[in-house]
C-alpha cells in the first residue's frame, strides 16, 4: 500500500510537470486546443501498470490541479470530458486483448478530442463546431500514435517494477 501511494504521488507530479511543459510548447498547428497530450502518457502507463481506478484518480487529480494552476474552469470542464471519455475507451479496448497499446492510445487521443468537441457544442449551443471534427480526428490520430509509441517504450523499461 505504501508503494502504491508513492507511485501515485510520482505519477501525479509527472503529469503536472508534463501539463506545464505543454503550456510552454508553441502550437505548431494554428488550431486552437490542439496539444501533444503529454499527460496522457502517464495515464496510459498507469492504466497498464496499475489499473483503471488508479488511472482515473491520477487523471482527475491532474486535470483539477493543472486546471487551477495553469488554466480556468472552462478548461477543467473540457479536460474532464475528454480525459474521462479517453480513459474509458482505452480501458474497454485494453480489456478485449485485441488491440496493441499504440492502437489503444490512438483511440484514446481521438476519443479525448470527441469528448471535448461534444462539451464545446453543448456549452456554446452550436453544432457548427462539427466542422472542426476532421482536424481534431487527425490531431488525435497523430498525437495518440506518438504517445502510444513512447508509452510502449516506457512500459518495456518498467517490466520488472510491480506497482499494483
Amino acid at each position: 500500500m505504501k508503494n502504491k501511494v508513492a507511485y501515485f504521488g510520482v505519477f501525479v507530479a509527472l503529469a503536472l510537470i508534463f501539463s506545464y511543459v505543454e503550456t510552454l510548447i508553441p502550437v505548431i498547428i494554428a488550431v486552437p486546443g490542439v496539444k501533444l497530450g503529454l499527460t496522457n502518457l502517464i495515464v496510459v502507463v498507469v492504466l497498464y501498470k496499475m489499473n483503471f481506478k488508479s488511472a482515473a484518480l491520477i487523471s482527475i487529480t491532474r486535470i483539477l490541479l493543472s486546471g487551477f494552476l495553469f488554466a480556468n474552469m472552462a478548461s477543467i470542464m473540457y479536460s474532464l470530458a475528454g480525459g474521462m471519455l479517453s480513459l474509458i475507451v482505452m480501458s474497454v479496448l485494453k480489456r478485449t486483448n485485441a488491440f496493441h497499446l499504440i492502437s489503444i492510445s490512438i483511440a484514446g487521443g481521438v476519443s479525448h478530442n470527441i469528448g471535448q468537441l461534444i462539451v464545446a457544442m453543448l456549452v456554446l449551443k452550436t453544432y457548427s463546431l462539427i466542422y472542426y471534427f476532421s482536424v481534431l480526428m487527425i490531431a488525435g490520430l497523430v498525437t495518440g500514435a506518438i504517445i502510444g509509441i513512447v508509452a510502449n517504450e516506457m512500459l518495456k523499461r518498467l517490466t520488472n517494477i510491480n506497482m499494483k
